[in-house]
């Protein structure tokens, strides 16, 4: 399937994700080419993956270099219009885990997040949005955890009690929580999203 009609498949769950799935749509009718390009320095689509481990009591995040804060993984596309590819590729790349599967290959959450300007590779990029396409993934906690030190310095699982306001602000606690909630009631069913 392609990104498109994967997009236009997703069921948004909430009025915060109706809302961004109506403009992430706009977004790419007007800027169809560049969408997938961080070339566009306005906004472009991303994708990104939390990831549980079987029992969805454990989520795996990385302490994000950039942002200086826990995080789940994801990245840019680069053209790459496969987004589920693009979720696990920076998945293992971010954890050094490689038994990594879908919950589902449909998109467990559409949001528009705003990336802070910053330097990168000695060049100043400015403030931007993330069109964030994200999955959630389960991961082996039983393999070794390893850096990828261009982006994070520590890779680690934890519980659902560390997903408070002491370690996240309050729109990425509200992004993980949402996607917490998603996965555990996957685990509890048959549906997919």
């Amino acid at each position: 399937m392609n990104f498109m009609e994967l997009i236009k498949n997703f069921v948004p769950s909430n009025d915060q994700e109706n809302k961004d799935k109506k403009m992430i749509l706009r977004y790419i009718h007007l800027f169809p080419e560049t969408i997938l390009l961080r070339e566009n320095e306005i906004a472009h689509i991303t994708s990104s993956a939390l990831i549980t481990n079987e029992n969805r009591n454990k989520f795996l995040m990385v302490h994000h270099n950039l942002r200086n804060t826990w995080a789940w993984t994801g990245g840019h596309t680069d053209g790459n219009a496969d987004l589920l590819a693009v979720a696990l590729k920076e998945a293992k790349e971010e954890t050094g885990i490689h038994t990594i599967t879908p919950v589902s290959n449909n998109i467990a959450s559409m949001d528009i997040l705003p990336a802070q300007g910053h330097w990168k590779n000695g060049s100043y990029v400015s403030t931007h949005l993330h069109l964030s396409i994200s999955f959630i993934l389960v991961g082996n906690e039983r393999e070794a955890l390893t850096i990828a030190p261009c982006e994070n310095s520590s890779v680690k699982w934890v519980e659902e009690g560390f997903f408070t306001p002491e370690n996240f602000d309050a729109y990425d606690l509200y992004l993980y929580e949402k996607l917490i909630k998603k996965a555990q009631k996957l685990a509890h069913s048959n549906s997919v999203f």
